[in-house]
């Protein structure tokens, strides 16, 4: 399996908006933060309730299963745009609305341990296409949702959108009373 140490992208790899989630990712070598992350992610959700997966932290927001949703159906989304570009895809890649997947997907009837083995198994799946470029395809740099971006930056955005979320689960839906 490769095992390539890829630093963190350069700004003009990504378009401004994920700045905000690349920043969050220090770690120089991002399959090695991928790896720890699914970790850490299912060591939090597997250790809550089934009822814990309807919480909301306040009206409106999405329910904890949804998160889990959301988180996975983004990395799925994400992948397949890293995927494309890394196999030289200059077709540009159409942006998707996360609220409307959200809205549209089955999450608030599954159970939430389903939700967290999926979304494991969506971050294997990432780690396995990763895993298996080249040092080239990393900087091969395509067009998704009308901004370049490269298949390094992609990764970084799966991890610092990840942790986005896994913060607010721990800070907002399961804080400590």
């Amino acid at each position: 399996m490769n095992r390539l140490a890829i630093s963190l992208p350069e700004p003009n790899e990504y378009a401004p908006y994920y700045g905000k989630y690349i920043s969050l990712i220090s770690e120089q070598n991002i399959l090695t933060t991928l790896e720890a992350q699914a970790q850490q992610t299912s060591v939090l959700l597997s250790a809550r309730s089934e009822p814990d997966g309807d919480l909301r932290y306040a009206p409106g927001k999405w329910s904890v299963k949804e998160v889990c949703g959301h988180l996975s159906d983004s990395e799925r989304i994400f992948a397949y745009r890293a995927l494309r570009i890394a196999r030289a895809d200059r077709t540009p890649i159409e942006g998707f609305e996360q609220d409307d997947y959200v809205r549209n997907g089955p999450f608030g009837g599954c159970r939430l341990a389903e939700l967290v083995d999926d979304l494991a198994r969506v971050r294997q799946a990432t780690l396995s296409l990763f895993r298996s470029l080249d040092q080239a395809a990393w900087k091969f740099r395509g067009v998704a949702n009308n901004h370049e971006v490269s298949v390094r930056a992609i990764a970084y955005i799966i991890a610092g959108h990840e942790l986005h979320h896994r913060r607010i689960l721990e800070e907002r839906y399961f804080a400590p009373i």
